[in-house]
């Protein structure tokens, strides 16, 4: 016996509900969009230039207490937060210190860290400074760009690539796809105002790379049904393709969250934003894979005949055999 999430044969209408679900994706989108340019994004020190204090102390973070031990020092923009994580100890207590990069100064001098150390250890004896972590202006401004350019690079040469393989219906669906995916990631991290830095734009390039799999999977099953069902109609060809793949892509999402959310819960909160990027986004890209990239190729239509011309065709003993 096997285990079976999906019977092997499913007859669901992926498009019963298309005006909703489509329009749900598009609603999203232009929120995602409205919310970022309302509300920005949390950049981390990579992308803001500043410096990063972290500390730990065996008695309990007051963050107020921090905040009004640091304004007489006048280092501008200064956020403090306590961090939380499972697999913390009960006495262990950890904050993290950012600091905004200073006027005239590439980074931050060690006799302004010396102060700042002072001032939390006038707070609390027993701190320590677990790790301290600098970035420059002109380093930050150059990795916005560089991030800027990965994704862009990689949706461009995916799209690319899904033209040649199959035809520019099917890489218009797949654009489609990957800027819904990207688009809902950014507008979420601006709503909750999580963290967002290197490792997420590294999480964004994941997404892109797992959410094109599983269209490519459902674009493959569908051109092959082009081929055999050269009379059915489109949208029954998609359902067709959805259904058939649909096993397939329920084990591999759903096997890939088991280990996501274990990661989430227990891998500790450097990289819990990380994580929640990729988690998030495998959820969304299964999503589009279905409802979005589908609907756009059944609005502008396919070849349906996959056939090629008699011309390419071998001559002599195996003159029926593509060549």
């Amino acid at each position: 016996m096997r285990l079976r999430l999906v019977p092997d044969q499913t007859n669901i209408n992926f498009f019963r509900a298309a005006r909703i679900t489509f329009g749900a994706s598009v609603v999203a989108m232009i929120a995602s969009v409205i919310v970022f340019f309302a509300m920005g994004l949390n950049y981390g020190i990579d992308f803001t230039g500043g410096t990063t204090i972290r500390t730990d102390s065996p008695t309990a973070v007051d963050v107020g207490e921090y905040r009004a031990a640091l304004t007489p020092l006048e280092l501008g923009d200064v956020a403090v937060t306590q961090v939380f994580d499972p697999s913390f100890d009960a006495d262990q207590h950890v904050a993290s210190v950012r600091i905004q990069t200073q006027e005239g100064q590439e980074a931050i001098t060690q006799s302004t860290i010396s102060r700042v150390q002072a001032a939390l250890q006038a707070v609390d004896p027993e701190i320590t400074f677990t790790s301290v972590e600098s970035v420059g202006p002109k380093v930050s401004g150059e990795l916005v760009l560089t991030a800027v350019l990965a994704v862009g690079g990689a949706l461009a040469a995916i799209c690319f690539y899904i033209w040649l393989r199959f035809e520019w219906q099917f890489a218009m669906g797949a654009l489609a796809a990957l800027l819904h995916d990207v688009v809902i990631t950014i507008g979420v991290f601006s709503l909750l105002q999580i963290r967002f830095d290197l490792a997420i734009i590294a999480a964004l390039l994941t997404i892109v790379g797992y959410s094109i799999n599983d269209t490519v999977v459902v674009f493959d099953r569908a051109r092959e049904n082009l081929r055999k069902f050269k009379t059915m109609p489109l949208i029954d060809v998609l359902n067709l393709s959805a259904n058939e793949t649909l096993s397939r892509t329920v084990m591999t999402s759903g096997t890939t969250l088991i280990a996501l959310i274990a990661l989430l819960v227990l891998g500790g909160d450097v990289i819990r934003g990380f994580v929640f990027a990729i988690t998030f986004g495998i959820v969304i890209g299964t999503y589009s894979s279905i409802y979005v990239a589908k609907n756009i190729v059944l609005m502008l239509g396919v070849k349906r005949d996959w056939s090629k011309e008699a011309g390419s065709k071998v001559k002599g003993k195996y003159a029926d055999i593509d060549a």
